[in-house]
């Protein structure tokens, strides 16, 4: 491998703060990735609320949508709580067909000036997940997209101004928003020592991962496959990676 093709280091996310709100379309989607961060960073005594823009209804092919939504729900709360998250809400938008635009900023906007966190959290939103080939799915892109938005619009106040009537201030301090997994990372969290724990909270989505393909689906070694290249990036044994959007630059 040439130095030009050379994977290149990752620099470390900054830890200095206390709050931080995920958001992302569907249950499951902070386990692929991100979960073992999250467990590192409730570790260390942070805050962090999940926010689900839809419930994942569509998401198991051979399950009615309403059953699914009661299911899928339930294990993102179990997956939430293994990782030290006691709070998590569900906007209820339909899954599948979230779609970018104004409705979904606005409902964006109000979660994050009701939480007023510091650090945003959502998933690669994309095209693709390698940067080539693999395609990326319509509400990762939608919700991600949103997120940038909506964490500009919360701190405007001439910007959803009804929301200022139900007492939501405008908020001005996210700080940055991190995407999980994007093929532009550039920054890491070393999770070594929460690895096994992020591991258990996707396989608490065990409904949805019985319905991949034919059933044989191993959570820790998906996981592995992709915190091994991103440690080796960081000089650990297990990493996550991150896109990261300034907000903080004035």
């Amino acid at each position: 491998m040439s130095e030009a093709t050379r994977p290149q280091p990752l620099e470390p996310v900054t830890e200095e703060w206390e709050r931080a709100l995920a958001i992302v379309a569907h249950p499951d989607d902070l386990e692929f990735g991100a979960a073992a961060a999250v467990a590192r960073w409730t570790d260390q005594g942070k805050r962090i609320v999940y926010c689900l823009v839809t419930s994942g209804e569509a998401g198991i092919d051979g399950m009615p949508p309403e059953r699914a939504r009661e299911v899928r729900e339930a294990e993102q709360r179990e997956s939430a709580a293994l990782v030290g998250v006691d709070t998590v809400e569900f906007l209820g938008l339909p899954d599948g067909i979230l779609e970018y635009g104004v409705p979904l900023r606005r409902e964006l906007a109000r979660t994050v000036r009701r939480h007023r966190p510091e650090i945003v959290l959502t998933n690669n939103f994309r095209d693709t997940w390698d940067g080539a080939y693999a395609l990326n799915q319509a509400d990762h892109i939608a919700t991600g997209r949103a997120v940038l938005d909506a964490v500009r619009d919360a701190g405007n106040r001439w910007v959803f101004p009804d929301q200022l009537t139900e007492g939501l201030d405008p908020w001005t301090g996210v700080r940055q928003v991190w995407a999980a997994a994007s093929p532009r990372s550039a920054h890491g969290v070393d999770v070594t020592a929460t690895f096994d724990r992020g591991v258990a909270s996707l396989r608490a989505h065990e409904a949805y991962l019985g319905g991949l393909g034919d059933g044989s689906f191993d959570a820790e070694e998906f996981l592995e496959g992709l915190s091994r290249p991103v440690g080796a990036r960081l000089g650990v044994r297990h990493g996550a990676a991150f896109e990261v959007f300034h907000f903080d630059l004035w």
